[in-house]
């Protein structure tokens, strides 16, 4: 039987409403609308403060009109009517051009809710054509009981768009709530009882129409238990379906151990114990889903080698795909190095990038294809047609963030049975994040950092003082025989090259130092690679740059010459944020450090320090003290644990961009839950729903679950999750 949730908008409100609702808000059916929850709660009587309203952005206020005026345009025909608004302290006003109409409704003493976007007009704030509801004097009586309650009762606060006002958005919630049949609640009645949870039927109401304060709030508890509820349940359930399908064992043996014995250092205990978790998927006959997250430098890529040869031993390849052209060559040419020529020549690595030349391509091609290649490297390439594996074993997808599910599962479904599936992070994931957004993995960490690191230190360069220092201290630097990188946040005055959800970007102009008359511009590589090598400290260095509109030759060339030591300073994008690793770099200074994420500062950071050499970062910033982008800079350079720092980036980043829709698809449309401070809800239900799957994992005696589950795994919903 069909939900009522499930039936489109336009059969429950008509054309007009319901074509505005999807278009402005993305809402299509009931259930879409019913969890489109108010924002807040307020009263007619509750006059809304005006002296704090944020310039630029909508706002939906109750206000009384003060004062209305009307006068002539003096450059051309018409009329301005000014309506002065007020809170009994602050004032604000509201301007209608040409609607002079207006004045017989808005009159002084009237009462009602104000919805548009805030200017400023002459240094005061203002309303231009506003939306507004007015309170109807009837209603307001004579100040006697009807009255109070009349000025009691709670109004909801939509999200709203300039074409669907909040009060639009309640009368259409509330035709939908009156005509609403009996709804089916997917909580166990006894898990609702033991946390005092009203129904989701009863919720529903209440969250849309309280009667009191109490009302919505334990309407939101139960709703947004629910929501974890479900989401847990929909990731267990989704984690048995992959564990009941069969994939070949893939067990360790000759390959390894002499890997293993010739290697020049001692494995981590994190490492081995990780190694362990690998090893013990690849030989249990159904496949390996599991993330492997670890600080810069931990020795992730070194896991997923000895996983590669436990693959190679039984006859199957590995595939590793690789986000950058840089990354990929530099694993290849590190994978290779590091089997060394014996292991090589048996395993036969080949790279397969998009710019490779033809001829080499198409021995790599043949190399993966008839299975004489055991490895195979390769970035967004490896997911064409035209690549295939004769028995692929085992999928690596190294710096999972920078691909969409949909590219992991073309190259997954490249294989004859389905392949184990080792994803990398260098991305510290919060626990709650972990649960909610890759809940259907198995999650390994190493925190544990290989011996011989020296601690970078951290400096923010806020001034311009400050900044001609930074040139002084990297010619210091190479004076010892040591290398440096300068990151820009764009390629030149036209293209910022990608920069990491949550980070704030502006149009890229030229560099300019801290408190300087450019000081606005954003530094790109090619007007900063001109200014450092015009400089008087750096003169006669050698200076090359680097960025993702090279071609691939060239690219590769340089990052070569700067390994071998044949560049003193590379001048580059973010194409060097992760996996270069070049010991001899000691010092990292990335101008604009504000135009980047938490994670990805915290990325590029770790591309020094890795040679045992003492090594610095300067993260150079024009953002003034006090602000969020500030605020993130330093949060970075107070710290090199990468955990702590992804709890500060889920605590400074709004939500959608911490889950991010490219990876976590449907699992991003949370409406009341929070990762943020909802760990300990996520957890319990998480382990609620276990409880209920492992009893009964076909949900037979939960027909309630089963429909809330089969709703949420729509054909998108449930590709996406089938996909991770």
């Amino acid at each position: 039987m069909t939900s009522p949730l499930d039936e489109p908008l336009k059969k429950a409100l008509g054309p007009r409403t319901s074509a505005a609702l999807a278009k402005g808000l993305k809402l299509q059916t009931v259930g879409d609308l019913l969890s489109h929850y108010p924002r807040r709660y307020i009263r007619r009587g509750e006059l809304t403060e005006l002296t704090h309203l944020p310039l630029d952005e909508n706002v939906t206020i109750v206000a009384e009109v003060l004062s209305v005026s009307q006068r002539s345009m003096q450059a051309r025909k018409g009329s301005i009517l000014e309506v002065k608004i007020s809170d009994g302290k602050g004032i604000l006003s509201l301007t209608f051009f040409n609607q002079a109409f207006r004045k017989e409704e808005l009159v002084p003493g009237v009462r009602g809710i104000f919805a548009g976007k805030i200017g400023e007009y002459r240094g005061a704030l203002q309303l231009t054509h506003p939306d507004y509801e007015l309170f109807d004097a009837a209603d307001l009586g004579d100040g006697g009981e009807a009255t109070r309650a009349f000025l009691e009762t709670l109004v909801p606060v939509y999200p709203a768009t300039a074409s669907m006002t909040s009060w639009q958005i309640q009368k259409a919630v509330s035709v939908v709530l009156d005509t609403l049949p009996p709804l089916t609640d997917p909580v166990p009645a006894a898990i609702r009882t033991r946390r005092k949870l009203m129904s989701y039927e009863r919720a529903v109401q209440s969250i849309h129409r309280p009667s009191t304060d109490a009302e919505w709030a334990g309407a939101r508890k139960a709703l947004r238990f629910q929501e974890a509820f479900v989401l847990q349940a929909a990731l267990l359930q989704q984690r048995a379906k992959l564990r009941s399908v069969a994939s070949t064992p893939r067990a360790a043996g000759g390959l390894l151990a002499g890997f293993d014995a010739a290697l020049p250092f001692t494995l981590t205990g994190d490492q081995q114990r990780v190694g362990q978790e690998v090893a013990g998927d690849l030989q249990s006959g159904t496949p390996m889903n599991r993330l492997v997250q670890g600080e810069v430098g931990s020795g992730k890529t070194l896991v997923a080698l000895r996983a590669m040869l436990a693959v190679a031993e039984s006859g199957g390849q590995s595939a590793l795909l690789a986000p950058t052209e840089v990354l990929a060559q530099q694993h290849f040419r590190s994978i290779v190095k590091t089997l060394g020529p014996d292991l090589a020549a048996r395993l036969r690595p080949v790279l397969i990038t998009g710019q490779l030349p033809v001829a080499e391509k198409r021995k790599a091609l043949l190399a993966a294809v008839s299975g004489s290649a055991r490895i195979v490297v390769g970035t967004h390439a490896l997911l064409s047609d035209n690549v295939g594996f004769f028995d692929l074993g085992l999928v690596v997808v190294d710096e999972q963030h920078r691909f969409g599910v949909d590219q992991r599962e073309a190259l997954r479904l490249k294989g004859t049975t389905p392949p184990h599936v080792l994803v990398l992070t260098a991305t510290p994931i919060p626990r709650t994040v972990a649960m909610t957004v890759f809940g259907d993995l198995d999650i390994s960490t190493i925190a544990e950092l290989p011996g011989g690191r020296v601690p970078i230190k951290s400096f923010v360069v806020w001034n311009k003082p400050l900044y001609d220092r930074v040139w002084s201290r990297a010619a210091e630097e190479i004076a010892q025989g040591r290398q440096v990188f300068v990151v820009c946040p764009a390629i030149d005055a036209k293209e910022v090259e990608e920069v990491e959800p949550g980070a704030e970007v502006a149009e890229p102009s030229a560099a300019g130092a801290p408190g300087s008359k450019q000081a606005q511009k954003i530094a790109n590589v090619t007007e900063t690679a001109a200014e450092l090598r015009a400089h008087p400290a750096l003169a006669g260095l050698r200076l090359e740059v680097l960025h993702g509109r090279m071609p691939s030759e060239e690219k590769d060339g340089v990052m070569q010459a700067f390994a071998a030591g044949r560049i003193d300073i590379l001048v580059a994008t973010t194409v060097i944020e992760v996996g270069v690793d070049v010991p001899n770099a000691s010092t990292m200074v990335i101008l604009d450090a504000d135009r980047f994420g938490v994670s990805q500062l915290h990325q590029l950071r770790g591309r020094v320090g890795r040679g045992g050499v003492p090594s610095v970062c300067l993260f150079v910033t024009h953002a003034e003290d006090g602000t969020l982008a500030r605020e993130r800079v330093e949060a970075v350079a107070s710290t090199l644990d990468g955990f702590e720092l992804a709890q500060k980036d889920l605590e400074l980043r709004q939500e959608g961009d911490v889950l991010g829709t490219t990876q976590s698809g449907g699992r991003s449309s949370l409406r009341l839950l929070r990762v943020v401070k909802d760990g300990a809800l996520i957890a319990e239900a998480r382990e609620l729903a276990s409880a209920v799957l492992e009893v009964d994992p076909q949900l037979v005696d939960y027909p309630d679950l089963a429909e809330a589950l089969a709703r949420r795994l729509d054909a998108e919903a449930e590709a996406f999750l089938s996909k991770s």
